[in-house]
């Protein structure tokens, strides 16, 4: 992979990962306009840091936010004699244990189904038609009227299940995510922040399950001229990634989520002309 592929497809992650319209999908599509053709160990590891980018744009934009839900967490954690007092009164804990909620389907689904969920990486076609599946999610967010109920254990469960079927190349996770919020009744903005920081702990989760390989690798595959493609994938995710961010709040803020939609039928209708 070279240096300018590399800065095109981490820009293509950073704003597709926020933006509902399926980051993983357009990796795919990219790479296939594109041709770039790597090793599958190095592709993966690729997607992977690009996801770890956008990761460390969350920590950025949401920082207050974070360090408000790790005290609500760890506060709980060291007088467990007052968990009940704190599950009533602080939402911050209420959240952190929401989102560890999210991992379970997510963890459970990545476990059974790995090996079937990677190779439809390989499948151009397919991630173009999940991709109208995603615009299809978007349009039907119009049937629910002004959500506004809290988040609870069941609705996180539901989120993360939504979570795990993103697994799938095409299928929006943030897309996904906050349409399923919002299908629960969870107004708006607070699914896309929920949606946003649930993310980080799967991304943690698969770099640090995935850099050892990748290390590893190194060595043994000759990889070592190909990290500075990598580290500059990464960063532009990162950059580009705090852009994204700010877009869809700006469109959840003034109710046009569902015109995502149409991006993803067009995207995905030409991916299945030209492939």
């Amino acid at each position: 992979m070279s240096w300018w592929e590399a800065a095109i497809l981490g820009l293509v992650q950073g704003l597709t990962e926020f933006l509902p319209v399926s980051s993983s999908g357009h990796l795919v599509l990219g790479k296939h306009i594109l041709g770039v053709e790597t090793d599958p160990g190095y592709g993966i590891i690729f997607e992977v840091l690009v996801h770890f980018g956008t990761a460390m744009s969350i920590v950025v934009v949401y920082r207050i936010e974070l360090i408000r839900l790790m005290v609500g967490f760890f506060t709980a954690a060291v007088r467990p004699s007052r968990y009940s007092t704190s599950w009533e009164e602080n939402d911050d804990f209420r959240t952190s244990i929401y989102i560890l909620f999210t991992m379970i389907p997510t963890g459970i689904v990545y476990v059974l189904f790995k090996d079937r969920l990677e190779a439809l990486f390989s499948d151009p076609r397919a991630t173009a038609t999940m991709l109208i599946g995603t615009g299809i999610l978007l349009l039907l967010t119009r049937l629910r009227k002004n959500p506004d109920g809290p988040m609870n254990p069941v609705k996180s469960l539901a989120i993360g299940l939504a979570q795990a079927f993103a697994m799938i190349p095409g299928i929006s996770r943030s897309g996904s995510t906050i349409c399923t919020a919002i299908y629960l009744n969870v107004e708006p903005r607070r699914a896309a922040d929920f949606s946003f920081l649930m993310l980080l702990p799967v991304v943690l989760g698969a770099t640090i399950l995935k850099i050892g390989n990748f290390l590893s690798a190194t060595s043994s595959n000759g990889y070592s001229e190909a990290l500075g493609p990598l580290i500059l994938g990464t960063f532009v995710a990162f950059v580009s990634g705090i852009l994204a961010i700010k877009i869809v709040l700006r469109f959840i803020r003034e109710g046009r989520l569902h015109f995502f939609a149409f991006y993803c039928f067009a995207a995905g209708g030409v991916g299945l002309i030209l492939l």
